[in-house]
């Protein structure tokens, strides 16, 4: 690119380092499965950030009149862990949180586990209940 700005390569180049340090494996990391059969799995939360800054500098030769620099931050926290056994998914956190939508999300799976097992049990009544007699 002709004619592109200073600032522009350190911005890029910043956000491309970023990029790098950041994907899908560092929030979600790689399974550990136990000799009992149990798969755990961690759960990150990851927080960034990034600064550029440049400023033309008055100087007699056109050519090194910029000056500039960027920088990056990375926040990795563990916050749980999924574990899987015998077909059972639970999550366990290592903090709890007084957030109101993170409780929600916690409870999700308990939630989902409860309804499952009033639709099983409901099944099993109705296989169960006897044919009603014909008039």
């Amino acid at each position: 690119m002709a004619d592109q700005h200073p600032i522009e390569g350190v911005m890029s180049t910043t956000m491309q380092k970023i990029k790098e340090m950041v994907d899908v494996n560092t929030i979600i990391g790689n399974p550990i499965t136990t000799p009992d059969g149990t798969t755990i799995i961690p759960v990150s939360k990851v927080s960034f950030g990034f600064a550029s800054g440049g400023s033309d500098l008055p100087t007699s030769n056109p050519k090194q009149t910029f000056g500039g620099g960027g920088g990056a931050g990375i926040t990795l926290q563990p916050i749980a862990f999924l574990v899987v056994h015998e077909g059972n998914v639970r999550l366990l956190q290592i903090a709890t949180s007084s957030n109101t939508a993170d409780k929600v999300v916690n409870a999700v799976p308990d939630i989902i586990d409860k309804v499952s097992d009033v639709l099983s049990k409901n099944q099993k009544d109705k296989a169960k209940a006897p044919a009603p007699a014909a008039e």
